[in-house]
């Protein structure tokens, strides 16, 4: 099982609204991540914007492709863009990139 890590950057203005989108998350989308792969899938957010995103997959690359294939993520990621700084063009899902790993204490 692959352990992933990455960061992103929320908008200050959109703090409190990206909360409450991630209160209530459609259910198709719930759907959609765990039928591609994503499991034990955490999102934390800090004061300041930084989105620390983690979670446990079989195969990354696999569930980001299973993701990207479903017409819930592309609705979902249209709705989410602009609520991250920039990030070259890229849509928030195709923005993640994951940290390297240094250190597991299993």
């Amino acid at each position: 099982m692959q352990r992933v890590c990455f960061l992103l950057k929320v908008r200050a203005d959109r703090l409190d609204e990206y909360r409450e989108r991630h209160a209530a998350v459609w259910p198709e989308m719930l759907e959609a991540l765990s039928a591609t792969g994503w499991h034990n899938y955490s999102l934390f957010l800090r004061e300041d914007g930084l989105l620390v995103g983690y979670l446990e997959t079989e195969d990354f690359a696999a569930a980001r492709a299973g993701m990207a294939a479903t017409d819930v993520n592309a609705r979902w990621q249209a709705e989410m863009a602009p609520f991250f700084e920039a990030s070259d063009g890229a849509r928030p899902d195709e923005a993640m990139k994951p940290l390297t790993e240094v250190f597991h204490l299993a």
